[in-house]
């Protein structure tokens, strides 16, 4: 059985890391090479290179993260409760 807690703050977690990365890299890379466009897309309200912008983009990434894992311990420990009794 997965621990619901644990698994919301790794992924939150991961899901903020990367998105540091992701912004890391598109400032280290040509701009023709950006995800920008993409982050813009998939997080609301989320405009590429201002300090709003940045911190709006990390607290949504992280609860994106935490979303997954809130969907997907439930749905795991059920399937594995039903399935590990058969």
């Amino acid at each position: 059985m997965l621990n619901i807690k644990l698994v919301c703050w790794t992924l939150g977690l991961w899901c903020a890391v990367t998105f540091v990365a992701c912004v890391s890299y598109g400032l280290s890379t040509p701009e023709t090479l950006h995800m920008h466009t993409l982050l813009e897309q998939l997080l609301p309200a989320f405009k590429w290179l201002t300090w709003w912008g940045f911190l709006l983009g990390l607290v949504e990434s992280f609860l994106y993260g935490v979303y997954a894992g809130l969907v997907y311990v439930p749905i795991y420990n059920l399937l594995k409760r039903r399935w590990d009794n058969g």
